[in-house]
């Protein structure tokens, strides 16, 4: 269950406390300004969230979350501006930040091996690692005609995943497994990778990824009967926190026939799920 915190959950924050803003970005509590406790009215924050400043003690929704990843929608979370630049500046923008990221860290920039990196981080960002938030980038999907009559499930199994973690920026790296029956049209093998791609490519949490690559199909091929399993090891916990190596993610969504017991088992069978896998 998802904790409310109040002005009354704030007692225990010690007697530096001098301010608390409450964002209500979504409109969840109807339409309202951010409130401090003096009951001056302040601009929304940019994202939900609980901030508690004062005196040497801070602590955010972020501190409260920790290692645990909220969930907020199936549509990747983007701001309105998020194409008002474009993908060369926002290289350019990625290049001088990343800079400074390093330089925070000491590291000597003027050496030969790292003077190029941050261009080099900046255009894998935005062009490799996160292409998939642009929208130039989605696949075009190519249909044909059912003429073969194959009226049986058609599985597309051991689709590479390669995508980040939206919440330590750290890789997932698994396999995503497809299925469909056709409503009348087939679409070409690739674009079914490719559209797997262009999810993966974004800061994603599995879940959502599974969502997004599942309604693309049925949406490109306007069919309702598909299904994909997505198995993946996810380096945020494989590389840092717990640092658990053997444990994968599943997940799987099944639309239309495929909550079909039989229909189901025979897709599973199929792919023949082995989480042991190596990286």
């Amino acid at each position: 269950m998802k904790k409310e915190t109040t002005l009354g959950d704030l007692s225990d924050v010690g007697e530096e406390v001098d301010s608390v803003f409450i964002s209500d970005p979504d409109g969840l509590h109807g339409s309202q300004e951010s409130k401090s406790v003096d009951g001056q009215s302040h601009p929304k924050l940019g994202s939900a969230q609980l901030v508690i400043s004062g005196r040497g003690k801070k602590m955010t929704r972020i501190d409260e979350l920790g290692d645990d990843h909220a969930q907020t929608s199936k549509e990747t979370p983007l701001r309105k501006d998020a194409f008002a630049i474009s993908p060369e500046e926002k290289v350019s923008q990625i290049e001088c930040r990343f800079r400074e990221i390093m330089e925070i860290l000491g590291l000597d920039l003027s050496d030969d091996s790292l003077s190029g990196t941050p261009k080099r981080v900046a255009k894998m960002y935005v062009h490799e690692t996160f292409g998939g938030l642009l929208p130039e980038n989605k696949p075009a999907v190519s249909l044909f005609d059912n003429a073969y009559e194959y009226n049986e499930m058609l599985v597309e199994k051991d689709v590479e995943v390669y995508s980040t973690c939206e919440h330590h920026f750290v890789p997932i790296i698994g396999r995503a497994h497809v299925a469909y029956f056709s409503s009348g049209q087939v679409i070409g093998l690739s674009k079914i990778n490719r559209i797997v791609q262009y999810y993966s490519k974004r800061p994603q949490v599995q879940e959502r990824l599974n969502v997004q690559i599942v309604e693309e199909l049925q949406k490109a091929l306007n069919a309702k009967d598909v299904a994909c399993v997505i198995e993946a090891k996810h380096l945020c916990v494989n590389s840092r926190g717990v640092r658990d190596t053997k444990s994968s993610t599943v997940t799987a969504i099944y639309r239309g026939k495929f909550h079909d017991h039989n229909i189901k088992s025979e897709f599973l069978k199929h792919i023949s799920i082995d989480v042991d896998f190596n990286l």
